[in-house]
């Protein structure tokens, strides 16, 4: 069996998340070099084993890989822009939070440069870093991911490259972190109404988990409608929902909470139910959503002189 010595990497960025990756590289053994702007932030990691790099263009030089977690592409591109030089042939994996337009313009500022680009997302808190069952996922070269992986399962056992567009991860984190607000706001205005009552918002937490159990055993239900765009077979309709706003804004006002959070939704189910989806699935609110914008065919053309090639999804 051939042993291979773990790989050097350079963290860019030591907030709460990128103190938890050069942490993650750390226990798994990888000669981590560490930057941040306020130098300070970089103590604990180098009590812990890391360097500490005087410099951004020194800690760029230290590594084949250098992952960034700085606040957005914005920013990343100005720290890392005196360092392009140091960047250029190496690898960059950008693990911040943003837009895919952000993502796009952040490969194409590479690509100028000569650096190699992969982005990519974590999908869990910071305390979650380095654990077998932690989701990250990638997108763009896959030689890079290819080259890394192994550095980068350091990170979460479930490491994903999900296509070689670079904005695919920030697309999926946008699409599939839509639900978030809209969730924790319901679970919000249900904890208000508990506590209006004098109720623990404690006393909730293990229903309203069953309940989000059940929502994500019925999504691909819905997907599976949303992908054959057939919502006639679907069990809850559109007026079904529509029947049960009224009832949605009299909770509301029976326990003393602000119910105006609800008006979007009821007003999307209308729409639904005003373009002939009553009596479909409720899912069919897909395609009222869908009509505001569709992506030019001119803007992919565009977007695709990235990276040169048509979307592979791969499931590693």
């Amino acid at each position: 069996m051939t042993h291979h010595e773990p790989a050097p990497v350079t963290v860019v960025g030591l907030g709460s998340m990128g103190s938890a990756l050069a942490r993650a590289f750390l226990a798994a053994g990888h000669p981590t070099t560490v930057w941040n702007r306020t130098p300070s932030k970089a103590a604990p990691l180098v009590t812990e084993g890391a360097r500490q790099a005087g410099t951004i263009d020194d800690g760029v030089s230290a590594s084949p890989l250098v992952v960034a977690c700085l606040t957005g592409y914005d920013e990343t591109r100005r720290v890392l822009e005196p360092a392009t030089a140091a960047l250029a042939g190496r690898a960059l994996v950008t693990l911040n939070s943003g837009t895919p337009a952000g993502a796009r313009e952040c490969a194409a500022w590479a690509a100028a440069h000569g650096i190699r680009f992969l982005d990519g997302a974590v999908k869990d808190v910071p305390d979650a870093v380095g654990k077998p069952g932690t989701l990250l996922y990638y997108a763009g070269a896959e030689d890079v991911f290819t080259e890394h992986e192994a550095t980068l399962r350091a990170l979460g056992g479930d490491t994903v490259l999900l296509g070689d567009e670079p904005d695919l991860a920030k697309f999926y984190e946008c699409a599939v972190g839509a639900t978030l607000l809209p969730t924790l706001v319901g679970f919000f205005a249900g904890a208000a109404a508990a506590r209006n009552r004098g109720i623990a918002a404690s006393d909730l937490v293990p229903y309203s988990v069953r309940w989000l159990r059940m929502i994500g055993e019925i999504l691909p239900a819905f997907a599976a409608e949303i992908d054959a765009r057939d919502y006639g077979a679907g069990a809850s309709s559109v007026d079904l929902f529509l029947a049960g706003a009224d009832w949605d804004v009299e909770f509301a006002r029976d326990a003393g909470v602000d119910g105006d959070w609800l008006r979007p939704l009821h007003d999307l189910v209308r729409k639904a139910a005003a373009a002939g989806h009553g009596a479909d699935s409720i899912a069919a609110v897909t395609e009222v959503l869908g009509t505001t914008r569709q992506l030019r065919s001119s803007d992919r053309s565009r977007d695709h002189s990235v990276w040169n090639e048509p979307s592979r999804s791969t499931r590693r």
